[in-house]
């Protein structure tokens, strides 16, 4: 079986083209830098989901019997600051990626990687959040990520390319960069070896999210392909619901070092939703996924992987 993975050199990409090969599978992955571990047995492309003619020469020569479309730019306060880059990494890309699959003249079938972000502000009411919710992002990346969404869509009611869209709630484990409990992590572990004082700096403390390890993300996007409903949007995510003060005692308790939280306004988000959590039922009843992955396992492996990332060692479980 041929699978395309873009952005293979990603977080979830990383963790996903292993998984893959593990499964038999002749992958290709697409992105703008190598992976770091190389992924060994994948082959892989430098490639810009913009560049239609780059991206439309590599579908025509690997004909993938599946996709999975990871390439995004995928930060929120990015997104702030760059909202045209963002658009059009997220939804040009998109519609390059499918017009390539139009011109080789295959459907395979393409699992999207949507987001928690289309929703925005949520209700207390209406939380954990369904898939038929209203759609109002707060900032332009939930607008790029709706605009995906709807863009794969619209190729399968037009064209019947059998897109699956996934919306994909906070994922997070080793080798994340960039969010809530990696940057934690990181601090913490830069206590422990005395780069900086005892004192963790953190930004709003009561925000919650309901986390999911990526390890068990990536073993709902394989089965999404595999059972998910061609057409059909599924909301992924965790099961259990943390507050950011919640996170840091868990760390606190892995790490068994001491140190004091002091809140820093550099750290918040005006357009930060209060609370993120979807309901996952239509998933799980589709195909029998669950999470199975401790935020206490998650969080250990985390640190340990900063541990090594910073003491210069080879990292450990990268999937980046």
């Amino acid at each position: 079986m041929n699978i395309l993975i873009t952005g293979a050199a990603g977080f979830i990409g990383g963790f996903l083209t292993k998984w893959a090969l593990a499964e038999g599978a002749h992958v290709l992955g697409i992105g703008l830098t190598e992976p770091e571990d190389g992924l060994a047995g994948a082959s892989f492309e430098r490639c810009d989901v913009r560049d239609a003619e780059a991206l439309s020469r590599l579908v025509a020569e690997f004909r993938p019997d599946r996709v999975f479309h990871l390439a995004a730019q995928s930060f929120p306060t990015v997104s702030l600051a760059q909202p045209r880059e963002t658009m059009e990494i997220n939804a040009n890309g998109t519609i390059n990626l499918f017009e390539s699959l139009r011109a080789a003249g295959i459907a395979p079938v393409v699992v999207v990687a949507c987001s928690s972000a289309e929703y925005g502000l949520v209700r207390a009411e209406n939380l954990p959040v369904r898939e038929d919710h209203p759609l109002r992002p707060l900032h332009p990346y939930g607008v790029s990520k709706v605009a995906q969404d709807l863009l794969a869509l619209q190729y399968f009611a037009n064209y019947q390319l059998p897109a699956i869209r996934v919306r994909i709630f906070n994922t997070t484990g080793p080798s994340k960069v960039g969010d809530v409990c990696s940057d934690l992590a990181r601090r913490v572990v830069e206590i422990e070896s005395g780069r900086r004082p005892p004192v963790l700096q953190a930004g709003n403390l009561t925000t919650r999210r309901a986390l999911v390890d990526v390890r068990d993300m990536v073993a709902a996007l394989w089965l999404a392909a595999e059972a998910g409903e061609p057409g059909e949007v599924y909301n992924v995510g965790g099961s259990q619901i943390y507050s950011v003060q919640e996170i840091i005692d868990a760390i606190r308790r892995q790490s068994g070092v001491e140190f004091a939280v002091e809140q820093d306004p550099r750290l918040m988000r005006a357009c930060d939703e209060p609370v993120i959590a979807g309901d996952t039922t239509k998933f799980r009843l589709r195909t029998q996924w669950k999470p199975s992955i401790p935020l206490g396992q998650t969080l250990n492996d985390m640190l340990a992987w900063w541990r090594a990332r910073l003491t210069g060692d080879a990292p450990i479980g990268s999937g980046s």
